[in-house]
């Protein structure tokens, strides 16, 4: 019997970095299902992913490969194909991005489990209670703040989680959580950033008569907004449109955008390369 298995790794750009990866897998018997990888000469890094069915089980696999890892100073992880990645969605009122996750994840669409549900406020809790997720209110102001993202962060370590998820989650994140979550949380917003920042954006698209509206997905860094970009998408739209269908078009892009980031981040099919991602579809 094989288990199927995904590696993952980026290490400096050299010779012999594929031969002794695909060297170790070979010895243990395994066999490679699927093999994409990326050198990226602006940064000198090396990404590898690859999928393999091996007869050595992950701790043999990771025992084995550990002396190559370190040989070539690789920054790797080895996983089980599918197993689902524990996700805590955090959200505030809008309830579009949320409902699809969910609706993904129970269809077995999305490779995710959600132990729960963040609101900082309750009007999404209705939705948490539909799919059976435990819905915990933590409210945020400047006051409370800290104590909010200690509440986090406990969530975060009682629940295991792995991946956190701002399903339009209208707060933003301290310098200090985002460092201690760093590539682990990943953001959805509207890409009319930054000609319409603030609130009403879809407004004051529609004042200046945009031809596209479109959303994108990135990880959460201290820098507002800049974090790699994992996804984005856009659709046309014209003069004819009202708000109401402005809004109804981008929520729908950035459900989309958010569910495939959120896909493919839990696929390990996302690796950091600086500034950017390399994703491997």
């Amino acid at each position: 019997m094989t288990t199927p298995l995904v590696l993952t790794l980026t290490c400096p750009d050299g010779p012999g970095i594929v031969h002794a990866v695909t060297g170790v897998i070979a010895h243990l018997g395994g066999n490679i299902t699927e093999s994409k990888q990326f050198g990226d000469p602006g940064t000198g890094l090396f990404h590898l992913r690859l999928q393999v069915d091996s007869p050595a089980s992950r701790t043999d696999l990771e025992a084995a490969f550990a002396p190559v890892a370190q040989r070539f100073s690789m920054d790797w992880q080895l996983d089980e194909v599918g197993r689902p990645t524990r996700t805590l969605v955090l959200v505030s009122k809008a309830a579009h991005c949320l409902n699809d996750l969910l609706f993904r994840q129970r269809s077995g669409l999305l490779p995710i489990e959600v132990p729960a549900i963040v609101g900082n406020h309750e009007d999404l809790r209705p939705l948490a209670d539909f799919y059976g997720v435990p819905f915990h209110h933590v409210p945020v102001t400047p006051q409370t703040k800290p104590d909010a993202e200690a509440r986090l962060l406990e969530l975060v370590e009682d629940l295991d989680v792995e991946l956190v998820v701002l399903a339009r989650y209208m707060q933003v994140l301290s310098d200090d959580l985002c460092r201690r979550l760093e590539g682990r949380v990943i953001n959805i917003h509207h890409s009319f950033l930054p000609s319409f920042k603030g609130a009403r954006p879809y407004h004051q698209a529609h004042e200046r008569g945009v031809k596209l509206i479109g959303a994108t997905a990135h990880y959460v860094t201290a820098d507002l907004d800049e974090g790699p970009i994992i996804e984005q998408d856009v659709e046309r739209v014209d003069h004819t449109m009202t708000v109401a269908e402005l809004v109804a078009i981008g929520q729908d892009v950035e459900a989309q955008v958010l569910s495939r980031a959120v896909r493919w981040h839990a696929e390990h099919r996302v690796l950091l390369d600086g500034h950017r991602t390399v994703v491997f579809r």
